[in-house]
């Protein structure tokens, strides 16, 4: 109990038990002049201020519990149940995912992130992460705000050439009247050039998407470079606010005019309210009678809004961000489990285009028809399907097969094929061989386009798309026509195919 209330608690205690002693007094005066004439009058009236007393007294004795009972503490702000729901459950399904990625260090740092998004679930800190170019005034602005809320200087860098900072420096904070921590982050600058400077880029452009509020820093107009990074945050619900600093440098008409133009620029995706005008390091400003005066930052209306978007959104911005933190982990573990798959499902087509392309060499067939290998393709279906965990028979694989075989013909994709390979072929193989090379080759080449096709059919959950099986096929038809690629597969067509029939 504090002192304060422990005096009070005295002084009611003895101005009760005053009364008391004047209350007992009186009634012992009252009871003995109306005993006199009537003894049955006096004791009744004796029981009924006993029983008032005594009520009395129970109830100064529940409202004194009350009153010194210790203060409860005011309890911890908690982020939204139903987003903190759904982040658990992103990250159990994203557990799943990690499960099956093969690559030992892919999955470990996969494992890593998803345990810290875990742990953010419970703790007690808002991240605002403070973004922009090298030469905005990050570190002033990160200074200005650690004294203004301390009272205690900053340690960060001022005035330090671009790439001075190559990592993020976090300072922790307290706002008055908000129940969590704030951790402010200082991050390397944007749009630097060079190797390095990409890599910082890289690593202040990854702390910004895992901020809770963003502070985007600028000292100008927005560069159409600064914009489009900024339209990239705010397009994946990166809760911002655009810091205009220097403002000391400008005349009031230039700023007046500065101001105006960002408000409309970014009126379709940030509140006027949400652009703040301040100067975190003022320049020295020379006195009349000569002296240098170095005023004060003026960043007071930068901490108001943040306050007040902290007081009234915190809960939501963590909630948002740890649902935003789980998802993108979701994605990334997507992805690579699609690229695992697809360097699966890419051998499987590998091997079995050169098993086409050897059953076509054996048994020539007049002209090259892929109706006559739909066996061989189906089992690739199969081959593929297992790879994506589509369950599918052989009496669908084969379907499959001959309908995309027949797609392939009436796209005129054979045709195609054969013109284009013959060319190839007929400078790299003497003329007696081309005319059984070509149908070992370019049933190398349909299979291949099949199986791509089939690829693209399995990632998307067995779904051809808006175009249909048509426009799959010749889009690996177009893919599979590049200078490269046609290089690297005619010596191995050469290899495979044309070198066993020069032998025989």
């Amino acid at each position: 109990m504090s002192r304060a209330r422990l005096v009070a608690v005295l002084v009611g205690i003895i101005l009760v038990l005053g009364l008391l002693v004047w209350l007992v007094g009186s009634v012992s005066q009252l009871y003995y002049s109306i005993a006199l004439t009537s003894p049955m009058l006096a004791n009744l009236l004796l029981f009924l201020l006993v029983g008032l007393f005594a009520v009395l007294a129970i109830v100064l004795f529940y409202y004194a519990l009350q009153f010194t009972k210790p203060t409860q503490k005011k309890p911890l702000p908690t982020v939204p149940v139903e987003k903190v729901d759904a982040a658990r459950e992103n990250l159990r399904a994203v557990q799943q995912q990690i499960d099956q990625i093969e690559d030992e260090v892919t999955r470990q740092a996969l494992a890593s992130r998803s345990r810290e998004i875990g742990e953010s679930l419970s703790r007690r800190e808002i991240c605002v992460v403070v973004f922009g170019t090298g030469s905005a005034g990050k570190t002033s602005l990160i200074n200005a705000i650690y004294e203004q809320i301390t009272g205690q200087p900053g340690a960060g860098q001022v005035g330090a050439p671009m790439g001075t900072t190559i990592a993020e420096s976090v300072v922790r904070l307290q706002l008055r009247g908000l129940g969590r921590e704030i951790l402010l982050t200082d991050t390397p600058g944007i749009l630097e050039a060079g190797i390095a400077g990409t890599e910082r880029e890289q690593a202040a452009r990854r702390l910004a998407t895992e901020a809770d509020l963003l502070l985007f820093v600028v000292d100008n107009d927005l560069r159409q470079s600064e914009y489009t990074v900024l339209r990239s945050l705010l397009n994946i619900g990166k809760r911002s606010i655009v810091v205009f600093n220097k403002t000391d440098l400008y005349p009031q008409e230039d700023l007046d005019a500065l101001l105006t133009q960002l408000q409309q620029r970014l009126q379709d995706v940030i509140s006027a309210q949400d652009i703040v005008p301040i100067a975190a390091n003022p320049q020295p400003v020379q006195l009349d009678n000569g002296e240098w005066l170095t005023p004060d930052p003026d960043i007071f209306p930068l901490l108001q809004r943040v306050a007040a978007v902290l007081r009234s959104e915190g809960e939501n911005l963590v909630a948002d961000n740890i649902l935003l933190q789980s998802q993108q982990l979701s994605e990334a573990a997507r992805q690579q489990i699609d690229d695992q798959r697809r360097q699966q499902a890419e051998k499987i087509v590998d091997r079995y285009q050169w098993i086409v392309a050897g059953a076509v060499t054996v048994t020539p067939l007049p002209g090259v028809d892929l109706l006559a290998t739909a066996a061989i393709n189906a089992q690739m279906v199969l081959e593929l399907g297992r790879v994506y965990g589509c369950d599918i028979n052989l009496e669908r694989g084969k379907d499959l097969a001959i309908s995309l075989a027949k797609t392939l013909v009436s796209l005129g994709v054979v045709r195609g094929a054969i013109e284009l390979l013959s060319i190839t072929l007929q400078t790299n193989v003497g003329t007696f061989l081309v005319g059984r090379a070509i149908q070992g080759v370019t049933g190398a080449y349909l299979t291949r386009i099949a199986g791509k096709s089939f690829i693209e059919y399995f990632r998307r959950n067995q779904d051809w798309g808006d175009g249909g099986m048509t426009e799959v096929v010749q889009e690996q038809f177009r893919l599979n026509q590049r200078d490269e690629f046609m290089r690297e597969f005619m010596q191995e067509a050469i290899d495979r195919v044309v070198k066993p029939l020069v032998r025989e």
